[in-house]
């Protein structure tokens, strides 16, 4: 009796103790994962005020991409999710409580978090980049991304390096593929 039982309050012991711990977990990683999260720090505040105005918030298409979406491997990528998210948060802390938002360079900032961004965030939401029967160019351009020679690999944001976090007096409101309407905030 005693060797089902010692495995069995041991399970249960797992259970109760686990649960709650997994539950807080997943629920700070839920309220720490929105736009609104991360523009409590002041620092983030003039990125996130960008973004609002971007085309990524306001399109005919009604989608949203969001902090996360951009700045983390996609959370399926489970364990890549979770230490970017939290490598990110703890070098924000540090920023904001070692420097202050006075030290904090925007663009030097704008700048690194270009050069961590990799094709693969961008390609998350943007898949059908090749089919663009209407811009031979810009489906050209893409190729070369997508199918890049030795020695010419490219971004996404060497040539879209202007969409988001972009100060700027205006809605940037795309309401198709092929024009821009921007309304007044």
């Amino acid at each position: 009796m005693k060797k089902v039982l010692t495995p069995l309050v041991w399970v249960v012991v797992g259970i109760v103790a686990g649960f709650p711990l997994f539950s807080l977990t997943y629920y700070t990683m839920v309220r720490t994962s929105t736009p609104l999260f991360c523009a409590t720090c002041h620092e983030i505040q003039p990125a996130y005020d960008a973004w609002k105005t971007s085309s990524h918030v306001n399109n005919g298409q009604g989608f949203v991409a969001d902090c996360m979406d951009c700045h983390l491997p996609p959370p399926h990528e489970t364990f890549n999710f979770f230490y970017a998210k939290t490598l990110h948060g703890l070098k924000d802390i540090y920023v904001h409580f070692r420097q202050g938002a006075e030290a904090y360079d925007r663009s030097v900032n704008r700048e690194k978090a270009y050069a961590s961004m990799h094709n693969s965030q961008c390609q998350k939401c943007h898949r059908n980049i090749l089919y663009m029967p209407y811009n031979r160019g810009a489906m050209l351009a893409h190729r070369t991304v997508m199918y890049p020679r030795p020695g010419y690999e490219k971004k996404c944001v060497d040539c879209h390096r202007n969409l988001v976090h972009v100060d700027r007096p205006a809605y940037n409101y795309r309401k198709d593929y092929g024009s821009y309407r921007a309304t007044r905030i």
